[in-house]
């Protein structure tokens, strides 16, 4: 009889000792689990530890901290590669930039020798397709410098009525050599917003090519305050019959639509719209409405004026 007792005790002593490992057990496996999202996350830089003594649990732990090693070296390693692609392509676009300038100015003062007037067409296909170029490497340079530098932009009170309005009274010449009428619905009240106003009216400027490229006759620049205390700026053109972009990836980066692709430049120009926009807290979006594109930035009213 006491045998038997005693071997129950034993057993009830067992059983908690095996149900107190494996709960302790469990507890380190989520506490692995939650290192390993924190990990993923927020990128950790320290190592998986257990307190629980067990060899296969440690030995799986070492493997996981030798994985989590490996993991951050390639993380690290790509966005040195990225870096230094970054730095290349600013460079690169640097140095082509000089000659090209050279080449642009000798080929406008040929443009006005007395040559034949088949010459003077070729002349003027490169003298064009060196713009176009031109163009190119400046959207390169600019992008570089832009996904490269990570500093704190500062931004300030900004009166983007007053801002818009200039830019279209700046660039009315080049509006009516590409026979266009803009159709304009800007309030005349001040709007307040906190931005940078030079990159503001690269924004702009981005935006009004867009335009040239693809309207016809007329397009429309609108700002509108809105009842969530943002601002909406749209610039929008009717679309052309062969001219349907993907709305939902006109501001990548790799998008490019088929009209686009018949046309010059390398199509970053809405994608630098894009994080111009997010480097100062503005929202993009591009829709199509009535055979219209419209393209817009959405900015938070400042009321603190």
């Amino acid at each position: 009889m006491g045998l038997l007792i005693g071997g129950s005790i034993g057993l009830f002593f067992l059983c908690v000792y095996l149900f107190l490992y494996l709960w302790a057990l469990k507890g380190e496996l989520r506490n692995v689990k939650a290192e390993l999202g924190s990990s993923r996350k927020q990128s950790y830089n320290r190592q998986i530890t257990v307190s629980l003594f067990d060899r296969d649990l440690s030995n799986m732990v070492v493997e996981l901290n030798d994985n989590l090693d490996y993991q951050k070296r390639l993380k690290l390693q790509a966005e040195q590669a990225e870096e230094q692609l970054k730095k290349s392509i600013s460079d690169i676009s640097h140095d082509l930039r000089t000659p090209l300038t050279v080449i642009n100015g000798n080929l406008q003062m040929l443009y006005k020798e007395e040559i034949s007037k088949k010459g003077q067409e070729y002349l003027q296909i490169c003298l064009e397709k060196s713009m176009d170029l031109k163009m190119m490497i400046d959207d390169f340079f600019e992008l570089s410098v832009l996904e490269s530098d990570h500093t704190p932009l500062e931004l300030k009170q900004v009166d983007v009525t007053g801002v818009l309005m200039q830019f279209l009274v700046d660039n009315e010449a080049v509006i009516r050599a590409n026979g266009l009428t803009p159709e304009i619905n800007i309030p005349e009240k001040a709007v307040w917003i906190l931005a940078n106003e030079q990159m503001l009216v690269r924004i702009f400027g981005n935006l009004l090519n867009n335009v040239i490229k693809y309207a016809k006759d007329t397009f429309l620049t609108e700002l509108v305050c809105m009842e969530d205390h943002r601002c909406r700026i749209t610039f929008a053109n009717a679309l052309q019959e062969l001219s349907k972009p993907n709305v939902e990836q006109i501001f990548e980066r790799t998008y490019r639509g088929d009209q686009a692709r018949h046309e010059s430049g390398a199509g970053l120009g809405l994608y630098i719209v894009k994080l111009l926009a997010g480097r100062q807290g503005a929202e993009v979006q591009a829709k199509q409405e009535n055979e219209m594109l419209l393209l817009s930035l959405f900015f938070s009213i400042s009321s603190n004026v």
